[in-house]
C-alpha cells in the first residue's frame, strides 16, 4: 500500500500529461492520498506498508519503501496535509494546467517516495526527481525576477545535492550496503572515527544546504518569493524537511562521534538562522520575502533540537521536539504561502506599505492570517508552540547547575530572541495589511470564498489538533510525556 500512497501523485502525473483534465485529477489523487496516510498513521505497524522490488543485483539495489519508525509516518502525514491544500490553493495560469497541476504532484511523489524509501539510492533520487519540477515552475510559471531566483535556487541546491551524494556514497562503500536499515542497525558506532568527521561534514554540508542553514540559506527567500503558490507550499512546507529528515534518519546515527567535532559550528551557524535571518526578515517590505525569510529563520529552531541530539545521545526530547517542529513548521508555513497568494490576487500587491485596513473588507481572510500569524509566533494551543518549548526543554535536558551551561543551553538562551524577533516581524505584518483604515488596494477587495477557505481549514486543523494534543504525533515515535 505504501507503495501505491507514492506512485499514485506519479501515475496521475502521467494521466495529466496524457491529456486527464488536470486539476480534478490533481485534488483527486490528493485526497485519496490524505485517505491513505491518515491510515498510515493509525496501521503502520502493518506488513501491508512495506514494499521491495529488486532492481540490480550488484550493487544491491531494492526499490524499497517502510515505515521503520514513527518519523516516516509523521512526514508522509506532513506531505498529504499540505499536497491536498497546495493543489487547492493558487490560481493557475490559462494554458498551464498540465505544468502547474502535474508539478504540483510530481513534486508531492518525490517528497513522499523520499520519506518513505528504505534503500539509499532511492531516497536520494526520489528528493532530486522532486526538485526539478521545483525549478520549472519557478522559472516559467513564477512572479518577479523568476529567472534569477530558479537559477538560484538551481544552483544552490544541485552543488548541495552533489557534496551530498558524496557523503552518501562513502557512507555506502563503509557499510557494504544501500539497506538504510542495515546501514544503521548494522554499523552505528563502527566507522572511524576519522572517517566519521569528513563524512559528516559532507552531510552536514549537503542536508544543510537543502534544509537552509545559514550561510548555505541564500537561495531560500528569493526561490519562495518567485515561487507559484503550491510550490512555495510544498517546498518551502515540506521538500525543504528533507535536509532535516536525512540528518535525524542517517547521520546521527552512522557518524555521531564525527558530528560532534562539528557541533560548536553548528551551533554557530543556526544562530545565524535564528539572529542574522531573524534581522533581516524584520528589514522585509514585501510579505513574501517576508515569509521567506521567517522558513529560513525557524529551521534554526529544528537545527537546535537536532544539536541537542548530537550533543546527548541520550537526551528523550530533541528527537521528538525536531519532528514535531518539522510538522507544525511545514503546515504553517504553507498556509501561510496560501494565504499570502490569496492577499495579492485580492489588493494586486504584496509590499506592505501598499496595504491597510484589509480585516474590513475581508473579515475571513484576516482570521485566517490572524490563526497562521500567531502559529509562526508559537502561540499556545497550535503545534508550533509544542514543537518549540520541546526544543528548549530538550536544549536544557542535561543541564547541571554546578557544572554551569554548555554550549547548546548558551545558543538556546540566544535563540529565545529568535521568539521576540518573530513576534515583531509577524504582528506588524498583520497589522500593516490588516489593521487600520482601508486604502486603494484594500477597500473594494474580495473576501475569501468557501472554497478557497477549505485548505485554509485543513492546515488549520492540523495546527490546532496538534497543538492542543501534541500527542497525537509523540505517540507514533513513542514518547507520551
Amino acid at each position: 500500500m505504501l507503495a501505491l500512497l507514492v506512485f499514485l501523485p506519479l501515475a496521475a502525473f502521467m494521466a495529466i500529461l496524457l491529456g486527464a483534465p488536470a486539476r480534478l485529477t490533481a485534488i483527486g489523487v490528493a485526497v485519496v492520498n490524505l485517505a491513505l496516510g491518515l491510515y498510515a498513521a493509525c496501521t503502520w505497524r502493518c506488513a501491508c506498508w512495506s514494499f521491495s522490488q529488486p532492481v540490480l543485483e550488484k550493487p544491491a539495489l531494492h526499490l524499497a519503501f517502510g515505515f521503520p519508525d514513527g518519523m516516516s509516518v509523521i512526514m508522509v502525514l506532513l506531505t498529504v496535509i499540505v499536497t491536498l491544500a497546495a493543489v487547492l490553493s493558487g490560481t493557475c495560469p490559462a494554458g498551464r494546467e498540465k505544468l502547474y497541476f502535474g508539478s504540483s504532484l510530481l513534486i508531492s511523489g518525490g517528497a513522499l517516495g523520499a520519506f518513505a524509501a528504505t534503500d539509499l539510492f532511492f531516497f536520494y533520487a526520489f528528493h532530486e526527481l522532486a526538485l526539478i519540477p521545483t525549478f520549472l515552475m519557478i522559472g516559467m510559471l513564477g512572479r518577479g525576477d523568476r529567472r534569477a531566483a530558479a537559477w538560484k535556487i538551481t544552483i544552490y541546491l544541485g552543488l548541495g545535492s552533489i557534496i551530498l551524494l558524496g557523503g552518501l556514497v562513502w557512507l555506502a562503500n563503509l557499510t557494504g550496503t544501500y539497506d538504510m536499515g542495515k546501514m544503521v542497525l548494522g554499523h552505528a558506532h563502527t566507522i572511524d572515527p576519522a572517517a566519521q568527521k569528513a563524512i559528516a561534514a559532507l552531510l552536514l554540508v549537503g542536508f544543510g544546504t537543502l534544509a537552509s542553514l545559514f550561510p548555505f540559506h541564500s537561495w531560500a527567500a528569493p526561490a519562495y518569493a518567485s515561487a507559484p503558490a503550491p510550490v512555495a507550499m510544498l517546498h518551502a512546507g515540506v521538500l525543504k524537511k528533507f535536509g532535516l529528515y536525512g540528518l535525524l534518519r542517517l547521520a546521527i546515527p552512522l557518524v555521531p562521534h564525527g558530528l560532534q567535532v562539528w557541533l560548536d559550528p553548528l551551533l554557530i551557524l543556526l544562530l545565524g538562522n535564528v539572529l542574522w535571518v531573524g534581522f533581516i526578515t524584520i528589514s522585509q517590505k514585501r510579505l513574501d520575502g517576508m515569509l521567506g525569510n521567517s522558513s529560513v529563520m525557524h529551521m534554526g529552531y529544528i537545527f537546535l533540537a537536532i544539536a541537542a541530539l548530537i550533543a546527548f545521545p541520550a537526551n528523550p526530547l530533541a528527537q521528538p521536539a525536531a519532528i514535531i517542529l518539522m510538522f507544525a513548521h511545514g503546515v504553517s508555513i504553507a498556509l501561510l504561502f496560501g494565504l499570502a497568494d490569496r492577499i495579492e490576487r485580492s489588493t494586486g500587491t504584496l509590499d506592505l506599505s501598499d496595504m491597510g485596513g484589509l480585516a474590513n473588507s475581508a473579515p475571513k481572510l484576516a482570521f485566517l492570517f490572524g490563526i497562521a500569524a500567531m502559529a509562526a509566533i508559537g502561540l499556545p494551543g497550535l503545534a508550533n508552540f509544542s514543537g518549540e518549548i520541546l526544543v528548549f526543554l530538550a536544549a536544557f535536558w542535561s543541564y547541571n547547575g554546578l557544572a554551569g551551561l554548555g554550549p547548546v543551553q548558551i545558543a538556546c538562551i540566544f535563540s529565545l530572541w529568535g521568539v521576540v524577533i518573530s513576534a515583531v516581524y509577524m504582528l506588524r505584518a498583520y497589522r500593516n495589511i490588516f489593521q487600520g483604515p482601508s486604502v486603494t488596494t484594500t477597500e473594494s477587495a474580495a473576501d475569501i470564498t468557501f472554497a478557497e477557505r477549505i485548505p485554509a481549514v485543513l492546515l488549520v486543523l492540523a495546527l490546532v489538533a496538534v497543538g492542543l494534543y501534541p500527542n497525537l504525533l509523540l505517540n507514533l515515535l513513542k514518547f507520551v510525556p
